[in-house]
């Protein structure tokens, strides 16, 4: 085992680490506003609007990432082709952080749904008597509170995100997985890649939980 080839293919090993973030900033900016979406639907008074955001936390949150994964990119294609008889060739990167995407969703919606219900009835009591419409009182009140409550959840799910973002390699994103089974099938030699990027991993996590504890010293929460 020669961990010196790790570092002389670092610069790829390092492109790699660079997809992996882009697609997981991509996935957790769609994956929140879909959670968002989502969360307030699953308490939401109108009855369709509650319906339809339950179908989706439910099938989500019900079948495997890997699954939706393949979806996405296998059978998207043969959907969008049955409903308009053209044919597409999906971008593997997209459609990992769409599929990525809409899979963190589904988790994120029960963060926010659970953010939200932790918020005192009070609060929107006295906004509602204060002349605030429900929406108003959803998007100046409650939310503002609640997103400091979900800071913890929130980047765990980053940090969950991250690491299942090593699924899309499945579907030759050149991610920082894809580079290290790559550079390991061409020396034949696995292990000092795949810890390279275990390293790698290991840090991005290590790094976001830090700021998830200095986000949390900055805005305390109080009960």
């Amino acid at each position: 085992m020669d961990f010196s080839l790790v570092w002389k293919h670092h610069a790829l090993m390092l492109k790699g680490m660079v997809t992996t973030l882009e697609c997981t900033s991509g996935a957790i900016s769609l994956g929140l506003i879909l959670g968002i979406v989502a969360g307030i639907g699953v308490i939401s008074d109108k009855r369709l609007y509650r319906w339809i955001s339950d179908i989706y936390v439910q099938v989500i949150r019900g079948t495997p990432l890997l699954l939706q994964i393949f979806f996405f990119y296998l059978g998207g294609p043969q959907v969008y082709r049955a409903i308009t008889g053209d044919t597409i060739s999906p971008d593997p990167l997209i459609t990992g952080i769409l599929a990525l995407g809409v899979n963190s969703g589904g988790y994120t919606a029960e963060i926010i749904r659970a953010g939200i219900q932790s918020i005192g009835t009070g609060q929107t009591e006295a906004a509602l008597s204060s002349g605030l419409n429900k929406r108003q009182t959803m998007i100046y009140i409650i939310l503002p509170q609640a997103l400091r409550r979900m800071i913890p959840p929130l980047f765990n799910e980053l940090i969950v995100l991250l690491k299942d973002s090593s699924l899309i390699s499945t579907i030759g994103v050149a991610d920082l997985m894809f580079s290290a089974k790559l550079l390991g099938s061409k020396y034949y030699n696995y292990v000092p890649f795949l810890l390279g990027a275990a390293l790698i991993y290991l840090t991005l996590t290590v790094s976001f939980s830090r700021i998830m504890k200095y986000l949390e010293r900055r805005w305390p929460v109080r009960l």
